[in-house]
């Protein structure tokens, strides 16, 4: 539940940040909103690069867990990672 509250605030973010090209935000929101935006996108571009070995764990295509990944970055693989670890930890159990 507050993964998807944490997903959804992340993308009214983006949305954000491409509306204030179309709109007049007041009191200068807009370019505040822009670079936020672009932050996110790219810490998230550095997420991808260290967070390749469980991007690639996704259960779908590789282009669209990166394409996730872009825009959730940590909420995106973070579960992967937890899920690998889980299957090393049964894994080494047995």
């Amino acid at each position: 539940m507050l993964n998807s509250i944490f997903k959804a605030t992340i993308l009214m973010v983006y949305l954000m940040g491409i509306a204030s090209h179309l709109v007049a935000f007041p009191d200068q929101v807009g370019p505040i909103v822009q670079t936020v935006s672009l932050a996110l996108l790219l810490i998230h571009a550095l997420e991808c690069l260290l967070a390749y070995r469980y991007i690639k764990l996704y259960s779908g295509p590789l282009l669209v867990s990166l394409v996730l990944s872009m825009l959730f970055g940590l909420l995106h693989w973070m579960p992967l990672a937890r899920k690998a670890r889980e299957a090393a930890l049964a894994q080494t159990q047995q």
